[in-house]
């Protein structure tokens, strides 16, 4: 049985916080009203999806099919901007405070239950070899084309990985690893509110992207930020679209999200969903690893 909007966040609550929610906890948590919260409550308890406030295992196993079951890091790049230390270093494998910067997206995957992980290499590509000590499930994708073409040569790589998946730029900074959630109601597209942004950004109306473009302002601009996670409808339509991109005229030239986001958007409805500014960084040049890591400023 396919959950309603209100159906699904109510149970998601109860799924990720584990505890007993009361309806003024819930109304708190979803942002739904309290009528709605009382009314969406009965009718999952006459379902069976909860009982007394908790969730059953019915109601688990009605979240099954929007449970994210599979990771995808997009990581074949050279990473030129921050230059000098990729030249002997991919940069999600480039250290922060001691930690590789990749290691923190896979450990906040792994918290979310998402344990089919899926990395798409190709600059140095054997360094990535290293991180099967500590994260034995690892698969390796080998993208040949990565010094020919854009990152959508690595989302043609891995195309037919994209069901309930999420998507990852490799070398995000993560502070906060609750951004990466166990359960979709429909692919979304992470980005952080603002006023103005000179950086990629997304035009959104209603919850829903509709545009992306570089620089805006408004109240309805969100700056991107490189996760995204695609539902399995979304997934099994993103193995064609990307492979009609790639082939077309400059197609090799595209970002990857650009698939789902502009040359093909009719296909999708894409929610955005928020995060906040100190909850992930993207270092993207050696002056702002130094400025984040002073071990680089010698």
């Amino acid at each position: 049985m396919e959950l309603t909007r209100r159906q699904f966040d109510i149970l998601e609550a109860l799924a990720t916080n584990k505890t007993v929610l009361s309806q003024r906890d819930l109304e708190k948590v979803t942002g739904h009203s309290l009528g709605s919260i009382n009314k969406t409550v009965k009718e999952l308890t006459d379902l069976g999806y909860m009982e007394e406030g908790v969730i059953t295992n019915s109601g688990v196993n009605a979240l099954e099919p929007y449970r994210a079951k599979r990771a995808i890091f997009i990581a074949a790049g050279f990473g030129s901007r921050l230059v000098p230390i990729t030249f002997n270093t991919p940069k999600p494998l480039v250290r922060v405070h001691g930690v590789r910067i990749i290691d923190r997206l896979i450990e906040a995957c792994l918290e979310a239950g998402i344990n089919e992980i899926y990395i798409v290499r190709g600059y140095l590509g054997e360094l990535f070899d290293q991180l099967l000590y500590k994260f034995p499930m690892i698969k390796f994708l080998e993208n040949p084309m990565y010094n020919e073409a854009n990152n959508i040569s690595s989302a043609l790589v891995a195309r037919y990985m994209l069901s309930n998946a999420y998507v990852f730029e490799a070398d995000l900074l993560i502070s906060n690893p609750k951004i990466i959630k166990k359960y979709h109601y429909q692919s979304d597209f992470l980005g952080i509110k603002k006023e103005r942004s000179d950086d990629w950004c997304f035009r959104v109306e209603d919850g829903i992207i509709k545009e992306e473009k570089v620089g805006g302002e408004g109240d309805d601009i969100w700056q991107m930020v490189g996760i995204s996670y695609w539902n399995e409808a979304d997934g099994h339509r993103l193995s064609q679209d990307i492979a009609d991109v790639f082939a077309s005229p400059g197609g090799k030239e595209r970002y990857w999200e650009q698939v789902p986001l502009v040359y093909c958007k009719e296909h999708y409805a894409v929610e955005i969903k928020d995060c906040k500014d100190e909850d992930i960084v993207e270092i993207d040049t050696f002056k702002e690893l130094k400025a984040i890591d002073k071990t680089y400023d010698v």
